[in-house]
């Protein structure tokens, strides 16, 4: 999975991507096929909008499903990690639908005996 991040207006800090790479190459844990994130981080210039002034936005791309996520906190991390949360939520629905069950009841199976 390759992971893309964009600043506007922002400066990240220095361990944000170690972060970021790390968090999202733990979802491959689902087998969901993703090809590309996009992690686009947004500061807003607004005074009045601090404890909403950094959004973070995680787009998926490729074969796979598309999966969107954004959130808005005090810092990058903490915005990263309610976005993330969201992410990781749509990967598992993805996943648990994707599994294939096996209902056999006791008649089928003494059937086929």
């Amino acid at each position: 999975m390759k992971i893309h991040i964009h600043t506007r207006n922002a400066d990240l800090a220095e361990d944000f991507r170690a972060i970021v790479e790390e968090k999202l190459n733990s979802m491959e844990r689902f087998s969901v096929l993703i090809e590309r994130v996009e992690v686009e981080v947004l500061h807003e210039g607004n005074p009045r909008q601090g404890k909403n002034s950094h959004r973070v936005i995680l787009t998926s791309h490729g074969a796979g499903p598309l999966i969107k996520s954004e959130a808005a906190e005090f810092n990058d991390v903490a915005a990263f990690d309610c976005a993330i949360k969201a992410f990781a939520l749509q990967i598992r629905k993805i996943h648990e639908r994707t599994k294939d069950y096996d209902r056999d009841t006791l008649r089928k199976r003494k059937n086929a005996v």
